[in-house]
């Protein structure tokens, strides 16, 4: 097991916050922190703002030979995490903890990760993330032990390594203290729906391409209007499936030229019957 065990200043004899404590039951222990060391989320942790526990499947194990796997009951190709070592591991990383933590594997066929859902992490104590390997990990303990399968994207990776560490980096930039100007997160992709929109800076003209007049004019008005337009342009050509959901929320709000289903020269809602029944007439 390893743990950090830093702890913040404890300035005039108060104790210090409790960090958001992230737990991972690996086979792989090394490729922790892995970039979650470095840049915010490493400074992050350096301060105490978060702390990381790794635990090592392989020490959980019942023989000599340290196995974790064995072949799949009905046969077929791979390997399969075995329930019972698995489960020794889940329950250790449980002993010692104060608050129960939410308990995630992942897993393609988990539940889509979305940024609603890493809020949700966000503002627990922390989570337990078990990492599986071979060809998935035992069905039982899945269930006995309440793991929430969640995956991170419509792809298989060679373990759930990569995707903790995208879960995990997805939370700490959202914990107090992480991010500088907090007004940053208000307008990133799936803030309200959307997508964020289109960045430019210097040089103001590059291989021919200007910087939109707009974004050069001053009028703060103007480029929060044209901003929000973009947003919904993008998310409508995009992401159909986020678009329709926002229109369902959030009509009052779609820009004239943004109506669903409608690009520049379509008829708008109400205006389609109009012009077919008047393109039915003799």
């Amino acid at each position: 097991m390893d743990e950090d065990v830093s702890q913040s200043l404890n300035v005039g004899g108060d104790a210090a916050p409790e960090p958001w404590h992230a737990q991972v039951l690996t086979l792989f222990p090394e490729m922790f922190p892995g970039p979650l060391g470095v840049s915010l989320a490493g400074t992050a942790k350096q301060n105490c703002v978060w702390a990381l526990e790794t635990l090592d499947i392989r020490d959980f194990a019942a023989n000599k030979h340290r196995s974790v796997d064995d072949t799949p009951a009905g046969g077929g190709a791979g390997m399969v995490l075995r329930a019972d070592v698995l489960s020794r591991a889940i329950d250790a990383a449980a002993e010692h903890k104060k608050v129960p933590l939410p308990r995630i594997v992942l897993s393609p066929r988990g539940e889509p990760l979305t940024q609603a859902l890493v809020e949700e992490f966000a503002a627990g104590p922390g989570v337990t993330l078990v990492c599986g390997r071979f060809e998935g990990i035992d069905e039982r303990v899945i269930a006995r032990r309440a793991l929430r399968e969640v995956s991170v994207g419509d792809v298989v990776l060679s373990g759930g390594e990569p995707a903790a560490i995208v879960l995990l980096d997805a939370i700490i930039r959202l914990l107090p203290g992480v991010i500088g100007a907090r007004e940053t997160l208000d307008e990133e992709s799936f803030q309200g729906g959307l997508l964020e929109y289109p960045h430019y800076t210097r040089p103001r003209e590059w291989e021919g391409e200007p910087i939109p007049e707009v974004l050069l004019s001053g009028n703060h008005a103007a480029i929060a209007k044209w901003r929000t337009a973009q947003r919904q342009k993008i998310t409508r050509s995009r992401r159909p499936d986020l678009w329709q959901k926002y229109v369902r929320q959030n009509a009052d709000l779609v820009l004239p030229s943004e109506h669903p289903g409608q690009s520049q020269g379509e008829n708008r809602p109400g205006e389609q019957k109009e012009a077919k029944d008047k393109g039915s007439d003799p």
